[in-house]
């Protein structure tokens, strides 16, 4: 892949003068890398793709053939899905669902709601008797536990504004078994307690603690339970640290008895991130080099505008040089050998960095940097119009060839 990336840098720069800023989407490598990863899960679980990581159209499309369908959290996410298919699963999520976003998923056709309230579960059932459209849900749960694993971001666990409190699910199932209700239909629970897990023995005995409150619960309130959504928070690691390894979690998983009444459940995940991070690049051309009290800076065209994932998670991003070898002006081109440079962007705040004190063999003003793990959560939560600077383009790898 960095081969084919690198001549696709050059490519660009034989077309045109100005300086490089793009995405690349390797899409044939997220088919791949999805086709892996199912080819070891067990055969009662589905595989959905959290649209939130990377909502690009041409990534639904590629992902269509292959997920069991797809996850989205808000009203313009279910569109973007719908506008690539009509009839994909859709699981709709979210802990601040508007009276049109729960008609539109009504319309719509998801497949489940994931409540997260009881105030949404009584707006829904009101809805859905006015408009006599049958709908299901997932009660979404915050679970009263303290041993979850601890990362980066915690969703459950401890007073958070994501799901219903494990206290409420008695009325929840009271309104759902009520005389009101005539079109909501309970089909199981929704679990998402945290993001970015990189531990695959703990995330498994996580899944299993799921199970045996489902199982517990099927028992107190006399529940037919269809489906369990175990969540995403599968991590993506941008440092040294060990990946998630998928085989080492669903082998876990293969070897995992369900509780009893739940042997013919159906086991959702939705991961994102870990579904397209490793294959989506940025590319952005150094267009300066200063030295400044001692330390070097690199300033690209671009910056966290286009990638604001490494400034919102606080690390230092991933990225490789593509040496560049016209230099098109008279003067001397400020070059770094064998040293440290700080990789910062174009905006006007000390906030826009990408890398502090990368060490770099050489780096020149006109090379391009490829910041890698960049297909999830870069472009999608970046600020892209502060300053008014100019969007990156956009590049497609399917079927070996560059769109």
């Amino acid at each position: 892949m960095k081969e084919k990336v690198v001549n696709l840098i050059h490519e660009l720069r034989e077309r045109s003068s100005e300086p490089i800023c793009a995405y690349i989407y390797d899409l044939d490598g997220i088919r791949q890398h999805v086709s892996n990863m199912l080819s070891v899960m067990p055969a009662q679980a589905g595989l959905f793709y959290a649209i939130k990581a990377n909502p690009d159209a041409r990534i639904i499309e590629a992902l269509l053939p292959l997920v069991t369908g797809f996850e989205v959290a808000s009203a313009g996410e279910l569109l973007k899905v719908r506008g690539v298919s009509e009839t994909v699963p859709v699981l709709f999520g979210g802990p601040g669902k508007k009276d049109y976003e729960l008609e539109l998923a009504l319309s719509h056709n998801v497949s489940y709601i994931h409540v997260e309230s009881l105030l949404e579960l009584r707006k829904l059932i009101l809805l859905a008797r006015e408009r006599k459209k049958d709908t299901h849900v997932l009660l979404r749960i915050n679970l009263r536990t303290d041993t979850l694993p601890q990362t980066k971001i915690q969703m459950g666990g401890r007073p958070s504004p994501f799901g219903l409190d494990e206290l409420f699910i008695g009325e929840a199932i009271s309104l759902l078994e009520g005389a009101d209700n005539t079109h909501v239909h309970f089909s199981g629970f929704h679990f998402h307690s945290l993001s970015n897990n990189l531990q695959p023995d703990v995330h498994a005995d996580m899944v299993h603690y799921y199970l045996q409150k489902a199982a517990e619960w099927k028992s107190k309130y006399d529940l037919d339970i269809k489906v369990i959504n175990a969540g995403g928070g599968i991590g993506v690691s941008y440092d040294d640290t060990p990946g998630f390894d998928w085989q080492r979690f669903t082998s876990l998983l293969v070897q995992t008895e369900f509780p009893s009444g739940l042997e013919d459940v159906q086991l959702y995940f939705e991961p994102g991130r870990v579904i397209v991070a490793d294959h989506g690049y940025y590319a952005a051309e150094v267009v300066d080099i200063k030295p400044s009290q001692g330390q070097n800076f690199a300033v690209i065209r671009g910056g966290t505008h286009h990638n604001r994932l490494p400034a919102s998670w606080g690390h230092n991003h991933p990225f490789y040089v593509v040496p560049v070898e016209s230099w098109p002006y008279p003067f001397p081109r400020p070059e770094i050998r064998q040293g440290k440079v700080t990789v910062v962007g174009e905006l006007c705040t000390p906030k826009d960095r990408l890398h502090t004190d990368a060490e770099v063999e050489s780096l020149r003003v006109g090379d391009v940097l490829i910041f890698e793990k960049s297909g999830a959560y870069c472009w999608t939560i970046s600020h892209h119009d502060f300053l008014g600077h100019p969007h990156p383009e956009f590049y497609y790898i399917t079927g070996g060839e560059y769109q």
